[in-house]
This record gives C-alpha cells, structure tokens and sequence, in this order.
C-alpha cells in the first residue's frame, strides 16, 4: 500500500530508543512482543488467514508476519488499520489488561453499551466519594417555570454571597445562540445535549453556587441524575394555576395560553414529573406565598443541611 511505506519509516525513527537502561528496553520489548501476541490470537480467533488480514488492513504480510513475532515495531497508524480490520479497539491491543480474560475489560465493554439509567447506578455503587462531598456547596433550584427560581434564585445567592446562575443563559452564551433558535437548529436532542455539558461546566468551575435550571430537565435520566449528585436540589412546588398566572404576569405567554387546552397540558406536564421532582431532597411549596415567605422557608431549608448560616427572618 501507498502509506504503508512511510508508516513504516516512522516506526523505524521511532523505534530509536536513548539510552535509558535495561528496564526500559525490557519493558518495550515486552509491550512489543504482547502486541504482536494479541494480534495473532485475534486473527485467529476470527479464522482469518494473514493474507486475508494484510488485504483488509493494507498492511503487508511479511509485515504482519514479523509484528505477530514480536519484531517489529509496528507505528500507531499501521496498529489502528490492524485493530479496525480485527473489529477490536486499539487499546485491546497495547493494555495491561488481557482483553479475552479481564474482567475489567468485559466491565468497561458492559459499562460502554448499557443505557445511561444503568451507567448512572453503577456510578454510584463505584464511587468512593461521600454524597455530601460530591454536592460540596453547590444548590440547584427545580421546577416548572413560574414556581419562583429565578427569584428566590438570586435572594438566596445574595444571602451566601454566591454566584446565581440560570442554566438557560448559560446555554445561551456559550452556543451564542437563543433558546428558540437552539431547537430549530440541532433539534430537541441537540438542546439537550447543550443543557447536559452547560450543568458540567457549571460543576467543574463552582463549588459553591445557586443554580436554576429549566423544568424539563428531570425527564432526562442521566443529565437529572448528574444533578442530583452534584447538587443539594431544591423542589419549588406550586399549583397548576398558579404557574400559570406568574408566567402570565411575567409575560412569556402568548394569547393563545389562555385556552382551557394550554391549562390541561401545564396540569398533565405537572403530574408526568411530579415523581421525578419529588426525588428532590427538599421541597419548598411557594403556593399562596409572597416571595419574602418562601424565601424565608428557604433559608431556614438551607440552615437544617448546614448550607446557611443567616437567619431566615
């Protein structure tokens, strides 16, 4: 093949090694001869004779006959044409682990293939960290929109003297694009995918925040469950109606909200989520309440997890 020469010529200039003692050669040597090891028992175990292999992968079998020896010191581009041609990851091929009989490997492969319900579970029963430290100061604010994050949002941030964030401007900012646009443009599986890497970046740059995020979130199982996690969660419950006239007052409706039909969606959204909100530690209803009262219940919330320390007057 074409590129096969000058692979090889990069494998020859890399396989010059400095003098750095008897260990080292000994340990690529040995990385060298499992290479060669593995490739042969994958062939195999596939029935491929190494002519066939060479016409796959494009790699020469005299070639592959002195990489299956253990004597050739093969470049990471001829090594990933033999690794896509046996159907096996390139990393089956270099690592400690035998990929036939560890059971870390066979872990890892489950682990890659299982839906993200059960990604999530085996993250928890893994993890060495406790809930409390993983959560650290970081507060999360959930519900439908109207029941009062952004405003109890931004009291509560003041009292600790946090950063507020609402996670739907941070999506904003980083694609630089609006939350209308974002839809009509990637689809409801793109938005998603934006509000999942916007709630990590907000956990890899505060470890002491107040975050509100969109209602929607919790029907999504592995970005709810990361939230979960890494935040002390808060549920502002209030009613259907409620909702509703907040949101009107606020003007995000258009006049079409006012028929009955756009009333039984919030109602039937509600009571489709309201399972999922309740797996919310805490709950503060902000039903038939001024914001100074539930900012007040809030507070006090705050205090019993040792997460505030002012009074809740």
């Amino acid at each position: 093949m074409r590129n096969e020469t000058k692979d090889i010529a990069r494998a020859d200039v890399g396989s010059y090694k400095p003098d750095r003692g008897a260990a080292t050669e000994l340990t690529v040597e040995a990385l060298i001869s499992t290479v060669g090891e593995r490739v042969r028992k994958a062939r195999e175990r596939k029935g491929l004779p190494r002519r066939v292999l060479s016409e796959i992968s494009g790699v020469s079998p005299r070639y592959l006959a002195q990489l299956e020896a253990g004597e050739g010191n093969i470049s990471i581009g001829l090594l990933q044409r033999v690794a896509l041609a046996l159907d096996h990851r390139i990393e089956w091929l270099v690592s400690e682990e035998d990929p036939w009989t560890s059971e870390v490997v066979r872990v890892s492969d489950l682990y890659r293939t299982a839906a993200p319900e059960t990604r999530a579970r085996v993250l928890d029963l893994l993890s060495h960290e406790p809930p409390e430290r993983m959560r650290a100061r970081r507060i999360c604010l959930i519900g439908l929109s109207g029941a009062g994050k952004s405003t109890l949002g931004a009291m509560v941030a003041r009292d600790l003297s946090v950063p507020f964030v609402e996670l739907t401007a941070e999506i904003e900012q980083h694609s630089g694009m609006s939350l209308d646009e974002i839809p009509a443009l990637y689809g409801h599986d793109g938005y998603r995918r934006l509000e999942k890497q916007a709630l990590e970046r907000v956990i890899e740059t505060h470890d002491a925040v107040v975050l509100a995020v969109a209602g929607g979130i919790v029907a999504e199982p592995e970005t709810y469950k990361t939230l979960l996690a890494r935040f002390h969660a808060v549920w502002l419950k209030t009613s259907p109606d409620e909702h509703m006239a907040r949101v009107r007052d606020q003007g995000a409706l258009s006049p079409m909200a006012d028929h009955p039909e756009v009333s039984d969606q919030l109602r039937a959204i509600l009571a489709s989520w309201q399972a999922l909100y309740e797996q919310a530690p805490g709950c503060v209803e902000t039903s038939r309440k001024s914001a100074d009262a539930a900012h007040r219940e809030l507070i006090a919330l705050l205090r019993d997890w040792n997460l505030a320390d002012v009074e809740p007057g």
